[in-house]
C-alpha cells in the first residue's frame, strides 16, 4: 500500500476510491496546502496530488525521496519545477482536454462581463444607486461584431474562437506555431502577428501558457498599443500581464474594461486593480463546473494510480 498525499479535498467519488486502495493523506483547507504546507506534510509519500497554486520546487521534491509521481490538479503546470522531476525519475502529469469547455464557457462570460458592464451595474442595484432606466446609463462595448484577438490558440483558445462566432465576432491570433490553412478555415480565424493583434483587436484575450516567452507579455508598451476603449480578457496566467500597468489604462480610460480570473499573486489582488471599477475580478473560476471540477480529480486519481501499478499515465508532460 502506497502512501499519497492530495493537497486538498476534491470533488467527486475518486478520493475515497483511491483511499480504498492506498493510505491516502488530504490536507484540510479547500485552498489547498501551499508550498508551507506541503514542505511540513510531504514526507514518504509515493504520490503527490497538487493544486495549480502549489509551488512543486527542489526544496518541497527534496522533502518526498520516495515520491514517484506528481498528478497535477490543473492543465499548467508552471508551478513545478519539471527539470527537478526528471533528475529525480518522478512522473508529472496534468488534466488536459477536461476543462476546456468550462474555462472556454468563463472565458467568454468574462468578455461579455467586461463589454457590457453586468457586475458593475450589479454592484449599483445593490448599492441603491439605481433610480430607473436612462439612455446615458451603463454605455457598455459592442460585443457582436467585435474583433476578437486570441493570444494562443491551443484547446482552450480555439474553444473560445468556436463561442466567439455565434457573436459574429471576427477571430484574429497569434502563436509560436500558426494552425493550418484547413484548420484556420474550419474556425473562421486569421493569424495575426503578435503586435499587429494587439494594436487592432477590440477585445484581446489571453489562453496561452506560462512560459517565459509569455510572462509579461501584456507590458505598459503592449498595453498602449491596443485601441483606445478596447478590452483586455485573461483566463491563463496572472504574471502573463503587468498588473500596476493594467490597472494605470483602466484609470485614464485608454482601456474601456479588463475581465480577469487570474493574478500575479494569487490569492492577493493588486490594490491599483482593486481600485477600478472597469474591471472584473473573478476568483480563479475557469474550471469550475461540477462535471470538469470531477473529472480533473478523476484524471489525477487515474494518473497516480497508473504509476504505482507501473503503467504509463495516459496524461504525462514529464
Amino acid at each position: 500500500m502506497a502512501r499519497i498525499l492530495v493537497s486538498g479535498p476534491l470533488p467527486g467519488p475518486d478520493l475515497a476510491r483511491l483511499s480504498r486502495a492506498h493510505d491516502v493523506e488530504i490536507g484540510p483547507d479547500p485552498r489547498g496546502l501551499g508550498r508551507a504546507g506541503l514542505l511540513e506534510r510531504l514526507g514518504e509519500h509515493d504520490a503527490l496530488i497538487p493544486f495549480v497554486t502549489d509551488v512543486v520546487d527542489r526544496g518541497v521534491l527534496d522533502r518526498g525521496p520516495r515520491l514517484r509521481v506528481v498528478a497535477n490538479c490543473g492543465v499548467g503546470v508552471d508551478n513545478i519545477d519539471l527539470g527537478a522531476c526528471r533528475e529525480r525519475e518522478i512522473v508529472v502529469t496534468n488534466t488536459p482536454e477536461v476543462l476546456t469547455d468550462a474555462t472556454a464557457d468563463a472565458t467568454l462570460g468574462l468578455i461579455l462581463d467586461a463589454c457590457r458592464g453586468l457586475t458593475a451595474g450589479d454592484r449599483v442595484v445593490r448599492a441603491g444607486g439605481w433610480k430607473g432606466w436612462a439612455p446615458t446609463q451603463f454605455i457598455g462595448a459592442r460585443v457582436t461584431g467585435a474583433t476578437l484577438g486570441i493570444v494562443g490558440l491551443g484547446r482552450i483558445g480555439q474553444a473560445v474562437a468556436v463561442r466567439a462566432r455565434g457573436f459574429s465576432m471576427r477571430v484574429r491570433y497569434t502563436q509560436r506555431t500558426r494552425l493550418s490553412a484547413a484548420r484556420e478555415a474550419e474556425l473562421g480565424v486569421t493569424y495575426g502577428e503578435l503586435e499587429e493583434l494587439f494594436a487592432t483587436s477590440d477585445i484581446v484575450c489571453l489562453c496561452c501558457p506560462l512560459t517565459p516567452e509569455t510572462r509579461g507579455l501584456v507590458s505598459r508598451e503592449r498595453l498602449a498599443r491596443m485601441k483606445q476603449g478596447s478590452v483586455l480578457v485573461n483566463t491563463s496566467r496572472g504574471p502573463c500581464v503587468d498588473e500596476e500597468a493594467l490597472a494605470e489604462a483602466l484609470r485614464t480610460g485608454h482601456l474601456f474594461a479588463a475581465g480577469l480570473d487570474v493574478y500575479a499573486e494569487e490569492p492577493k489582488i493588486a490594490a491599483a486593480l482593486l481600485a477600478c471599477d472597469n474591471v472584473v475580478l473573478a476568483p480563479h473560476l475557469g474550471s469550475a463546473d461540477r462535471p470538469t471540477r470531477e473529472a480533473m480529480a478523476r484524471i489525477c486519481v487515474e494518473a497516480a494510480l497508473s504509476v504505482l501499478d507501473g503503467r504509463e499515465p495516459p496524461t504525462r508532460v514529464a
